[in-house]
């Protein structure tokens, strides 16, 4: 099982991990990135390219499977406004042992952090907004999976 998902609506990360769950396997491994209130920011709000973000999501995905003994793996991303509090990404990973899905899981989101094609900016309470640069950090960490 495979799935990447890209969607506007609200996003419920239990419902979006029980096809994993129910795969027979040992393990399931999971990130969920919520929005934060970081230095005054009430949402955020996310745009992508339809099309090439899907299929760039899929390849990391492909790239997860071929590397690790996987059940299934999957990818489900917000777009549009996201309020500080909900859940803007979830990525899973299923397989017969532990090691596995939590390598998949940590390289699906890292990889995902400076491969996908996703713009953000930040929503303040003083109703200003800006767009998010790059971060070092992401950068680094995407690189431990070359």
């Amino acid at each position: 099982m495979k799935s990447v998902r890209i969607s506007n609506a609200a996003i419920q990360p239990d419902q979006e991990l029980a096809a994993l769950a129910g795969l027979g396997g040992g393990a399931l491994a999971s990130f969920t990135g919520i929005v934060r209130d970081d230095g005054g920011v009430t949402a955020i709000e996310l745009e992508h390219y339809p099309g090439m973000t899907e299929a760039s999501l899929s390849s990391l995905i492909e790239a997860a499977t071929a590397r690790w003994s996987l059940l299934g793996a999957l990818i489900t991303h917000r777009v549009g406004i996201v309020a500080v509090g909900a859940p803007v990404v979830v990525v899973g990973a299923a397989s017969l042992h532990r090691a596995e899905a939590l390598e998949a899981a940590a390289f699906l989101i890292d990889r995902l952090k400076t491969e996908a094609p996703f713009w953000k900016r930040e929503h303040y309470a003083d109703g200003t907004a800006k767009w998010v640069d790059a971060k070092a950090s992401d950068e680094a960490r995407a690189e431990r999976w070359a």
